[in-house]
């Protein structure tokens, strides 16, 4: 998620997809932006999770602006430039938290929603594609509003289904850089399904396709701009997805701050 240009201070919303190095194990990579988990193998109609909307905690900062995403998607995993999402936020500006929610249609510009999102609201969502239209749903279970829409996309990318938190982007004169992770505490992702062009549906661990857990590392063995995680050299995990539940439909990924600088593999 690219939220800003700074060199004009005007928010842009756009999620950028994820920057895999390839599988670290069987059935995991590393992404420098997304920790959760993605499903391959098959083409997909539709994906849909819920989640309770994590509380930001701004006390614990080490950077003026700090943002953090949860979202469900089709697309962008293996290598597209297109992405098809819907999801919340949590941000930290000068010590004040905001929610908030958004779709993409990437390479679109993304677009906040007025629904509004507070923390410890419990969200739904689903994103559904049908040739070029693709239907987007996101609901607050603890308000019972909703937000519907549908969109045409010339080539909506459908050969991935990801439930993710990220740590999004900012654009500056030099490129696009990571922003410090809002320490969000700890997020469930639950009732998590995909659906496959056939019209198989089944969880995250379902054997009609594979299923990959992403965590989000340091790259490139430079310091890292998450803020207060474990120490961030090379091959330092940031933030990392639990296993999956025993029926495949939920998962947590937790925010870590370092315990102690003398225990360099504690996340």
């Amino acid at each position: 998620m690219i939220r800003a240009a700074l060199a004009t201070g005007v928010t842009v919303l756009a999620v950028a997809a994820a920057t895999l190095t390839g599988p670290t194990s069987a059935g995991a990579a590393t992404s420098s932006n997304w920790s959760g988990y993605a499903a391959t193998g098959t083409t997909f109609s539709t994906v849909a999770g819920s989640w309770v909307q994590p509380t930001a905690n701004c006390a614990t900062a080490t950077s003026p602006t700090t943002a953090s995403a949860f979202w469900i998607g089709l697309g962008g995993d293996t290598g597209s430039t297109s992405l098809e999402q819907v999801g919340t936020e949590a941000d930290c500006s000068g010590g004040s938290v905001s929610y908030s929610a958004w779709y993409e249609l990437v390479p679109k510009a993304a677009v906040k929603i007025a629904l509004k999102v507070s923390a410890g609201d419990k969200l739904s969502a689903s994103v559904r594609v049908a040739g070029t239209k693709i239907a987007l749903t996101i609901r607050n279970q603890s308000t019972g509003k909703s937000f519907t829409k549908t969109l045409t996309m010339a080539s909506p990318d459908v050969s991935s289904a990801e439930w993710i938190a990220e740590a999004p982007s900012v654009l500056t004169p030099g490129g696009t850089q990571v922003l410090p992770l809002t320490d969000f505490g700890t997020i469930r992702f639950s009732s998590a399904t995909a659906t496959s062009a056939s019209g198989h549906t089944g969880t995250i661990s379902d054997s009609a396709w594979s299923a990959t857990r992403i965590l989000l590392e340091s790259q490139s063995g430079r310091p890292g701009p998450y803020g207060r995680f474990a120490r961030e050299e090379l091959g330092t995990v940031q933030a990392i997805p639990t296993t999956l539940s025993r029926d495949g439909s939920a998962f947590s990924v937790a925010w870590r701050e370092s315990e102690s600088s003398t225990a360099p593999g504690n996340v």
